[in-house]
């Protein structure tokens, strides 16, 4: 999700970039704590919608239980209502790329390369996360880019620490998405995360020189996502005004975690292998 990705990433994106409002906030440990339980929330969400997903579901569905867990464990949907976003998901499919509304009229089919990001608000602060969901059998191509966009994000969270700065993490994950042979998104970026959905710093996902190289400190929360295309790394974005798409109709995939820089490295706030 800057939404997501850059603004939800933002419902229409230019290169997206985190408005530079305020400075990078530093989390104090009361503040983490909390952020670890809206995080764990938003871990647990996508864990429980990766379980249930079956063909014949629509995105509605999902939805809907996302919103009701949401909600049941003492929190509330951060996209919902977000610059009048009108789902608790974004549900993407295939060569849907970023901010996919949740519909009736969306049936997801064996095959599908699906991507669910969610956010929760938690006693003032907001956890995010996204993950690409292969529904039964993917295309071994499909299967691939799933597999390196994970990679990709463990790549970048790897050259997370204080003192590290944010094209460290960056250039490990273009590294890895280009040696594999596919593309970067490069509308859409990561960003940083607590009070706000969106925050400063913008994390980038490939080298550039369009922002500051930011110097990590401990107490930072970032939500950083690779977003990685079979094709062409260009989007375009729907008449709904939200969805972005692929140009080549090629498929796209997902991941994102929001993470704590510390001292000595980084926690995973929505590692959904511990709820």
């Amino acid at each position: 999700m800057n939404i997501f990705s850059s603004l939800l990433s933002a419902p229409t994106k230019q290169p997206q970039v985190t408005k530079q409002r305020r400075g990078i906030e530093i989390k104090s440990e009361r503040e983490i704590e909390i952020m670890r339980q809206a995080a764990k929330i938003v871990a647990t969400v996508l864990k429980e919608i990766s379980q249930i997903v079956k063909p014949g579901m629509t995105t509605a569905d999902l939805d809907v239980y996302a919103e009701k867990r949401i909600r049941e464990m003492g929190a509330t949907p951060s996209f919902k209502g977000y610059h009048g976003f009108t789902g608790s998901i974004c549900s993407s499919i295939n060569n849907e790329v970023v901010h996919g509304i949740p519909s009736r009229k969306k049936v997801i089919r064996a095959g599908d390369v699906l991507k669910v990001d969610t956010g929760a608000y938690y006693q003032g602060f907001h956890g995010d996360s996204c993950i690409t969901i292969a529904v039964v059998e993917v295309t071994p191509e499909s299967a691939k880019l799933i597999r390196v966009a994970e990679e990709a994000l463990y790549k970048g969270i790897e050259q997370v620490k204080a003192g590290a700065y944010l094209l460290d993490l960056a250039g490990a994950i273009e590294d890895h998405v280009k040696s594999n042979g596919f593309s970067i998104v490069e509308e859409f970026t990561g960003h940083g995360v607590g009070r706000n959905l969106h925050e400063e710093p913008s994390v980038f996902n490939f080298r550039t020189r369009e922002m500051p190289n930011v110097k990590l400190r401990s107490g930072m929360t970032l939500a950083i996502e690779p977003i990685l295309n079979a094709g062409s790394k260009y989007t375009r974005t729907l008449a709904d005004k939200w969805t972005a798409v692929t140009v080549d109709n090629a498929m796209s995939a997902q991941f994102e975690h929001t993470v704590l820089v510390t001292d000595t490295g980084y926690e995973i706030l929505t590692d959904r292998s511990k709820v």
